[in-house]
């Protein structure tokens, strides 16, 4: 029997799953992402983590014989490993991860993608057409996409492509991302950063607002709970609509995808508030064909499936790999 690992690698969780040849889950850990105080402790997770997926499925970790890894970028693919991670502490510069596990699990093959790559990888593979033009967008922690054009997964020669998050949609660039550049989609619309453009609008027009601007805790989640009940979150949130319509429109100007699924925790956890903004406003942005606009199939098993599936296939998702 073979088996098989997949492993994500997130900005909050990491999580690793084994599986058998069929793609049978039947043992899978997850723990917090640590905050520091270096790369090393974040890959000593990963490892950790996978270790007890295998112990939960009763396998030895040298008896898996491929294994997908998918993190946040960006990558540095020739060493396997992720480069200052925009959305964890300074003090982590640089995560092994390639290396690492293939002295774990004694096997060279081991599969690195970007999170969203592997996002559209998962649900590429687990489509009933096996589709070969189709986009994976998160807006989660960050946001950022996998695409697949013409049957091709696309990741650049570093593994780096699919950052969309930080294409540049705001030219007076108001607000600062995670990466330290001004003016990109991920400042103003990913779960970390809409608390600092809500804070960023009110100051521009203070007005009454029961969102809880001031307290430290203050979350996106707050934003969402309170639209329906005032106007301001509800102002909020649809600013927050239409930066996502302008980055969503300049993806199916670039790739034409016939399907782009939505997943990450800001649009799981309030889906029509994030994707009918989008719906709505792709007839007077975009000149081509407006694609199907849906949330993942997979929900947020959608990556660390992705992951699994990149082991099961060589990397690709393409179930005729099997």
């Amino acid at each position: 029997m073979a088996y098989y690992v997949g492993v994500d690698l997130g900005a909050t969780n990491v999580r690793a799953v084994v599986a058998d040849e069929d793609g049978t889950v039947i043992g899978n850990s997850s723990d917090g992402t640590p905050r520091g105080p270096t790369g090393i402790a974040v890959t000593e997770a990963v490892l950790r983590v996978t270790r007890e997926a295998c112990a939960e499925a009763n396998v030895r970790p040298k008896d898996v014989v491929a294994a997908g890894i998918a993190a946040i970028g960006p990558l540095d693919l020739a060493e396997g490993a992720v480069e200052n991670p925009a959305n964890l502490p300074d003090t982590i510069d640089r995560i092994p991860l390639t290396g690492p596990l293939s002295v774990l699990l004694d096997t060279e093959r081991v599969y690195l993608h970007n999170d969203t790559n592997a996002g559209v990888i998962g649900e590429r593979f687990h489509s009933e057409r096996n589709p070969d033009d189709m986009v994976y967008v998160t807006i989660s922690s960050g946001v950022g996409a996998g695409v697949c054009v013409d049957g091709n997964v696309l990741s650049g020669w570093d593994g780096n492509a699919g950052e969309v998050g930080h294409m540049t949609l705001d030219p007076q660039g108001l607000l600062t991302c995670g990466c330290g550049h001004d003016g990109h989609w991920e400042a103003y619309c990913s779960g970390n950063n809409i608390p600092r453009y809500a804070e960023y609008l009110h100051e521009e027009d203070p007005v009454e607002t029961s969102l809880p601007i001031e307290d430290p805790d203050f979350s996106a989640a707050d934003v969402f709970e309170h639209a329906e009940d005032d106007e301001f979150a509800r102002y909020v949130v649809d600013q927050v609509g239409h930066w996502n319509a302008m980055g969503i429109a300049n993806i199916v100007h670039a790739y034409a995808p016939l399907t782009i699924f939505v997943g990450g925790a800001v649009a799981l956890h309030n889906p029509d508030l994030v994707l009918d903004p989008i719906r709505e406003r792709m007839d007077e942005m975009v000149m081509v064909n407006v694609p199907q606009i849906q949330l993942t199939t997979l929900g947020d098993e959608v990556v660390v499936q992705g992951a699994l599936a990149s082991a099961l296939t060589g990397g690709t998702g393409d179930r005729s790999r099997l």
